[in-house]
């Protein structure tokens, strides 16, 4: 996946901060959704890769029971790991048990569980 996420990463538009990031989301069926990280000078209204790539999904039909896991690459070198607002949005659409993959520009790689890395999540319940 780290071979993909290299080839994907090339696509971000980060004039600003040039730190790019790429994600894929694999779906249970094998289906894969890329995301790239798209800034604006309002950072506010810039994408992460993760909302790229969900949203993608979502556009082609899938549902959030048809996720399976997530895989993240940031440029720098330090493990890149999903924002809190993405993080929020792993909770709205992935089990707690879904993996996340997160990797540096040098491939070293961390796994988490949402639960792991959203153990206080705000939920509607």
């Amino acid at each position: 996946m780290f071979e993909n996420l290299k080839l994907i990463i090339k696509n971000s538009y980060s004039p600003l901060s040039n730190y790019k990031v790429a994600c894929v989301l694999k779906c249970k069926n094998g289906q894969e959704f890329i995301g790239v990280n798209i800034e604006n000078p309002s950072f506010k209204s810039g994408l992460c890769a993760e909302q790229v790539a969900i949203g993608s999904a979502i556009s082609e039909g899938y549902k959030s029971e048809d996720f399976d896991s997530l895989y993240v690459l940031g440029s720098g070198s330090k493990i890149c790991t999903p924002c809190f607002l993405c993080r929020e949005l792993l909770v709205e659409f992935f089990d707690a048990n879904a993996r996340v993959v997160c990797y540096n520009k040098n491939g070293k790689s961390k796994e988490f569980l949402i639960s792991d890395l959203c153990p206080n999540s705000f939920e509607l319940e």
